[in-house]
């Protein structure tokens, strides 16, 4: 016996306005997710600097990005640390801001440091702290700047960069939520810019949590 199709009355039965609502819904659960604020990656490959170089000038930008769908796309194809070979760095920062001291945003800042022995865990834990920042899961979220993962043969780094470093209780707090983010049970440390600009840096950091 042959299967009806009930189709036909299922359609017709379907207001415009129904179909114009369900329509859009799907449309949209479909669509690109917004951000709440445009993020952008930047690159640094170092090599031995020309004579008379100015710091910086090896930092490349690589793009501005405000959906989810973009940061997934970058991420897969590019911004894996296991991609990274020597000495080199990416940064997720803020679009406006460059990570470098000079930035206005940065001047008066300082980073939280995270060091990272296994290729695994520096991938994971860059990966974790992406997410947080584009999901914008820090209460103190307008305070932070963006984020590095240096990849180096003495060992790779993670360094969380700040604007306000003389505010100690929203640093701490912004340090203690990261270390929940990449489920970090070590101390880490929290330095300010204008200690690392110093001829000789000071040693230890101002805050660790």
């Amino acid at each position: 016996m042959a299967e009806v199709d009930t189709a036909p009355a299922a359609v017709a039965a379907t207001t415009p306005e129904v179909a114009a609502t369900e329509g859009g819904a799907a449309a949209e659960a479909k669509g690109p997710h917004k951000l709440h604020r445009q993020w952008t990656f930047w690159y640094d490959i170092q090599s031995k600097p020309k004579p008379g170089a100015a710091w910086g000038t090896s930092l490349k930008k690589a793009y501005t990005f405000d959906t989810v769908e973009e940061f997934w796309s970058l991420y897969d194809q590019i911004f894996r640390p296991s991609k990274l070979i020597g000495n080199a760095d990416f940064h997720l920062f803020k679009a406006g801001v460059e990570p470098k001291w000079e930035d206005p945003e940065c001047a008066n800042g300082g980073k939280w440091t995270v060091p990272c022995n296994r290729k695994a865990t520096f991938e994971t834990m860059w990966l974790e702290t992406l997410m947080a920042l584009i999901g914008e899961q820090f209460d103190e979220t307008e305070d932070i700047c963006g984020i590095v993962a240096s990849a180096r043969q003495r060992g790779d780094k993670l360094a969380l960069w700040t604007k306000t470093a003389s505010n100690e209780a929203v640093q701490v707090n912004i340090g203690k939520k990261w270390k929940d983010v990449i489920d970090y049970n070590d101390k880490i440390t929290y330095t300010f810019h204008d200690d690392s600009r110093r001829e000789k840096p000071s040693r230890g950091g101002r805050y660790t949590v």
